[in-house]
Parts: structure tokens; C-alpha cells; sequence
């Protein structure tokens, strides 16, 4: 008896999936220097101008009370990845039927902070009232600019890089849950303190990386840069790997894993190496050039580790725990995707 083709969870595309996909599109421009694959963060097209123009888009669903200085930031990281400047942002606003008339003024005050923050200009978009929504998305598009002899592609990368990694994992996971989620996990035996302060996470320590992107790049040679978002710092590590077309070994008591995200996963029964990650960034540097990296930022007021170096392609992506080398755990779906979706509407 025929079946129907298996359905998928909430989240990422799987990085087997979107490669197969993306292997159907058709590439005629040589002008797109940088297009579509796993790991990449962003578009390059060399429009003839001094500089290279670099474009990303992404859509933010969590954190509806904060949703458009959400989307300013998860896009203007990806930017900042390239070494690029993030510069003009569109966004799309969908809101749904009967929501409160001030909302898309309150959207709009947002979006404008947190692009003037950053120095960027907000130059159009679009808002609708859409059919079927139960909460706010906003789809962001951003376009950024470079100068050609400062673009990060991992094409430099080779092993023996050092990987070095900002703040500290999971900041974005920590304040959607709480967020999200804060009666359930003060049910499941976390504090009101806790819950509080992972809520303030957007903000404090933030989950902006421009700032951490700029600091290293005007240090030292950068050889990549990659922005964990879902499936955490785990799946961050394979898209790296992948970006570089090398393998990566970590250490595992060398990654920075907040207090506050400790408890919320311990009280969710979540795995913090899985859980949405904006916030920290990955950076490849020359090995001798890691304690300089890691100097500049913590100069810059962003805390920042090595915690591994790239390998051999044949090495894989593993982690050593306890003194044990292991595979880097993979995660078929955010576990903050699977956690919420698990919920009772």
C-alpha cells in the first residue's frame, strides 16, 4: 500500500534536505559570487562598485513582545559573518486577525531602535493582517556591504585554525523558553529569579554578534566567521565544518554555558548544545593569532574562549567530554522547537 511522503517537525531544515534542495537551483549570474549552501550565511554579488554588496534574510516567530528588535539582530549578524557592514534592512510585518491596533506601531518603534542602534536605515517593507495567525511574524531582509579584501568566505580556513567562541552558548534558546514558556518551567522547579533573568537575555548579554564580528576583524586575519542559530552550537560546528571543508575538534568544559541556561534546561530536560544559539559567534582565526583574537574582544567588552581548533575533514566534528572524544551530538530539530511544540495550546 502506498504512503504518503513522512511530514516534517517544526524547525531547520535538515542539512542532508537543504543541500539536496538547493543542489535544484540554477546559477546564471557570475555576479553572485557567494550563492545558496549549507553553512553560509549570507549572499555576495559584486554589483561593480568598490565594494561588494551582501544580503541575507531571515524570519523571526519567537519572542512576539520583542519580534522586531528580534529580527534586526538575527539578520544583521549574519551580515556581520561576512565581515561585511550591515547597512539597509526591508521587513515584511504579518499580524493576525484582531490584533491590538497599536501593535503595528509598537512593531515599527522596534524595528526603527534597534536598526538606529546598529547604524542601519530602514527602507521599506511590508504589513499585513494576515488569515490563521495566532502571533506576530516578521520576515527580515538585510543588504550589507564589504570592502573585497575584507570578505570571510572559509575559503582561508585549514587545519589547525583555532576556533574561538564569544560570550557563551544558547543565550537566544534561554530567553525564548523563558519567555515562551516561563509558567511550565516554574512548574518543572525553576526559580522565579532564574526565569526572570533568562527572560532579559535578548538584551543582557544580547544576542547581537556584530560588535564581536568587528572587534576580531580589525584585530587579526579572520578565516571564518559562523552565527549558531537552531540546533545550537552542535549544529553551528557541522555547518562550520562544512563552510570550511574541514572537520573540528572542541572541548567541552571549554564552552561557556550561562547559569541561567543551565537550570532552564536542566527544569525543560533539554540539551543546552542544541538550543537556539544567537548571541555567541564562531570565529576561525590562524592558530597564532588566537591569543590576540581573544585579547581584542575581551578589550571590546565581549567575553570570549578557544574552544577547539578545525581538523581534517577526515577527523569529523567531535567534542571531547571527560577527556573522552566523542562525535558532536546532531539534532534533527531545535530543542527549544521541540520543547514548545510539545506544549499544550
Amino acid at each position: 500500500m502506498a504512503t504518503g511522503p513522512a511530514s516534517l517537525p517544526a524547525g531547520k531544515l535538515p542539512n542532508e534536505l537543504l543541500a539536496q534542495l538547493l543542489a535544484r537551483v540554477a546559477h546564471r549570474d557570475p555576479r553572485v559570487l557567494i550563492g545558496p549552501a549549507v553553512g553560509r550565511d549570507a549572499a555576495v554579488i559584486d554589483t561593480g562598485a568598490p565594494k561588494l554588496l551582501v544580503a541575507k534574510t531571515d524570519p523571526v516567530t519567537f519572542a512576539t513582545d520583542l519580534i522586531g528588535r528580534y529580527a534586526v539582530h538575527v539578520n544583521a549578524n549574519d551580515i556581520a559573518c561576512m565581515g561585511a557592514r550591515p547597512a539597509w534592512f526591508l521587513a515584511s510585518v504579518l499580524l493576525p486577525e484582531n490584533c491590538p491596533a497599536d501593535l503595528p506601531g509598537e512593531i515599527l518603534s522596534q524595528l526603527s531602535q534597534a536598526c538606529d542602534a546598529l547604524g542601519i536605515e530602514l527602507i521599506g517593507g511590508h504589513t499585513e493582517i494576515t488569515y490563521r495567525l495566532d502571533r506576530p511574524i516578521v520576515v527580515g531582509a538585510m543588504l550589507g556591504e564589504v570592502e573585497r579584501d575584507r570578505l570571510i568566505t572559509g575559503e582561508r580556513a585549514r587545519p589547525g585554525d583555532a576556533v574561538i567562541l564569544t560570550k557563551g552558548i544558547a543565550i537566544e534558546g534561554t530567553a525564548v523558553l523563558a519567555r515562551e514558556a516561563g509558567p511550565v518551567l516554574l512548574a518543572r522547579g525553576a526559580s522565579e529569579q532564574t526565569v526572570a533573568r533568562a527572560a532579559d537575555y535578548l538584551t543582557d548579554p544580547g544576542i547581537s554578534i556584530v560588535l564581536d564580528a568587528a572587534a576580531a576583524c580589525d584585530a587579526v586575519p579572520v578565516h571564518a566567521m559562523h552565527d549558531p542559530t537552531e540546533g545550537g552550537l552542535a549544529t553551528a560546528l557541522y555547518e562550520l565544518a562544512a563552510a570550511c571543508s574541514c572537520g573540528v575538534s572542541v572541548d567541552a568544559d571549554s564552552i561557556n554555558i550561562f547559569p541561567e541556561t543551565k537550570a532552564i534546561c536542566a527544569a525543560a530536560g533539554l540539551d543546552p548544545f542544541g538550543l537556539l544559539a544567537s548571541g555567541a559567534l564562531l570565529l576561525v582565526v590562524p592558530d597564532k593569532n588566537a591569543g590576540a583574537a581573544t585579547a581584542a574582544l575581551w578589550e571590546a567588552g565581549v567575553s570570549a574562549r578557544r574552544i577547539g581548533s578545525l581538523q581534517t575533514p577526515a577527523d569529523g566534528v567531535i567534542m571531547a567530554v571527560n577527556g573522552e572524544s566523542r562525535p558532536v551530538p546532531r539534532f534533527d530539530r531545535d530543542e527549544a522547537a521541540r520543547f514548545l511544540s510539545g506544549l499544550p495550546d
